[in-house]
């Protein structure tokens, strides 16, 4: 074990946050506040074998609302990201991009709600912007790693943009259509979780159903968005996207949605300015009034916000490494026959394709207001996208006639060969589910969002705004420390999954 820990730089980081995690549990508020959960848990189970597709007035209404959300941002977000990968090389492009990858959906729907109210230009903006972001980081990396031999044959004085669309776009667009797809995933869980501010998305009837304990309801709202998403291969076809866009544009309520120019105005002059500016920076007393604002925003609120919140992230981080672990046989043919793989295959699709945000939602009404519901959420939804990735890269592993079976094969076998690979994606998304710590916060979770959730509550937007900023530049941060530990110990994920 001594030369293991000497020799293997990955047994070293994995202990490193485990022993991380380990402190931030000890410090971690899990406890169980509700008074008879089993019973509330019982009546959920009840519910979830007993769907009522006939308790939701316009249940269709609200499932096609969702997906035409997902699809009008996704294309904004595809349009935008695909012309920023053109110039991604220069820096402020890069920044630029990882800044408002980094602020979560819900936290871009909040602000975008201050302006356009619940047009659905909000929630088009609040998919479309930080999509963006991330499809034009994507779409960057995928060029960098194709071949570069096309280039050789690049004629001097070709311009970039002729470049990028002639010779390198050939090469890359598959990847690009099997990423945008991927992406249109996401926007589903996106769009639907956009209804728990207000749109008319299917976390709107969710809420509702939930916080009026009809939960059959619930369990027939998630069978429909659970199928959506299930057959989305089946009935998103190229040659049918401009009809798609056509018709999200003509099913999305429109009309009752009057965007004034004076409430834009005031937005940025007045809403956002701080408190202490809004008489002028050179008014006396702004500045030490702006300092002494700042300070106490700090240690208030956005100082303990961001210690819950990465306390909260790093228990997350390492449970979704041991639950993905433990989830990804379900679907290796190391393991398992066709039939049983096809039911890990639903569970894993049915756990995947929940937001956290739901899934957190769910256990905050069994278990009550603490990080418990947090860390299953996170855990279970990013565990279920990591072992879905790692089950097919099993399917490209070889083994010998006469390797071992059972836990030998398993712990011998295709855990050492699979534990990179493993420890990339989960790398690659400890950004992601610090993104979506800080947003569980407005589900009465003590990190960031809960600071956000509340300024917005009391249309304290300057503050609401600084707090933003705040868990941008910690996403950012966090990003940063993600890509120096997979070059250090030189990881890259071989399947593209955002």
């Amino acid at each position: 074990m001594q030369a293991v820990w000497r020799y293997s730089p990955a047994v070293r980081t994995s202990l490193t946050f485990v022993g991380i995690a380990f402190l931030c549990l000890v410090f971690a508020d899990i406890s169980i506040s509700t008074v008879n959960p089993w019973t509330e848990m019982g009546r959920l189970l009840f519910g979830i074998v007993t769907p009522d597709f006939l308790a939701t007035e316009s249940l269709v209404n609200a499932l096609l609302q969702t997906v035409a959300f997902a699809i009008l941002g996704v294309v904004v977000g595809n349009i935008a990201g695909f012309f920023l990968a053109l110039i991604f090389h220069f820096r402020a492009v890069r920044v630029g991009c990882a800044f408002v990858r980094a602020i979560h959906e819900l936290f871009w729907a909040l602000i975008f709600l201050q302006i356009f109210g619940l047009s659905p230009i909000t929630g088009i903006l609040a998919i479309g912007i930080p999509y963006a972001g991330i499809i034009a980081k994507v779409y960057a990396e995928i060029m960098e790693e194709a071949d570069t031999t096309p280039l050789k044959a690049v004629p001097p004085g070709s311009t970039a943009t002729s470049v990028y669309i002639f010779v390198r776009l050939p090469d890359v667009w598959a990847h690009f259509k099997t990423y945008s797809l991927y992406r249109l995933e996401c926007g589903l869980r996106s769009s639907a979780v956009l209804g728990f501010v207000g749109l008319p998305t299917l976390g709107y009837y969710l809420e509702t159903a939930f916080r009026q304990g009809h939960y059959s309801e619930v369990s027939a709202l998630l069978i429909l968005f659970y199928i959506v998403i299930a057959t989305m291969r089946v009935w998103m076809h190229r040659n049918l996207l401009p009809l798609y866009i056509l018709a999200a544009i003509l099913l999305l309520p429109w009309g009752g949605n009057e965007i004034y120019a004076d409430n834009i105005v005031r937005f940025f002059t007045q809403d956002i300015v701080p408190q202490p500016l809004r008489d002028g920076v050179f008014a006396a007393g702004a500045l030490a009034g702006f300092g002494e604002w700042l300070s106490t925003l700090f240690f208030e609120q956005a100082l303990p916000g961001a210690i819950d919140t990465l306390q909260l992230t790093m228990i997350a981080l390492v449970a979704t490494g041991v639950l993905a672990l433990i989830f990804f046989p379900l679907l290796s043919p190391l393991f398992f026959g066709r039939g049983g793989r096809l039911g890990g295959h639903v569970f894993l699709v049915v756990v995947r394709s929940t937001p956290e945000y739901i899934l957190a939602y769910v256990c905050l009404q069994l278990w009550g207001p603490s990080m418990l519901p947090a860390i299953i959420a996170l855990s279970l939804h990013n565990g279920a996208i990591i072992a879905h990735l790692i089950g097919r890269y099993t399917e490209h592993m070889k083994v010998r006639v006469d390797a071992p079976r059972g836990l030998n094969l398993y712990f011998y076998e295709s855990v050492p060969r699979v534990y990179g690979q493993l420890l990339a994606f989960l790398f690659y998304r400890w950004e992601v589910i610090l993104r979506e710590t800080a947003i569980l916060g407005m589900l009465g979770i003590a990190t960031l969002g809960f600071y956000v959730d509340s300024a917005f509550a009391d249309i304290r937007l300057d503050r609401a705004l600084v707090l933003i900023l705040f868990t941008a530049g910690l996403n950012i941060c966090v990003d940063a420390l993600s890509r120096h530990i997979r070059a250090r110990l030189r990881l890259k994920t071989t399947i593209e999954h955002g």
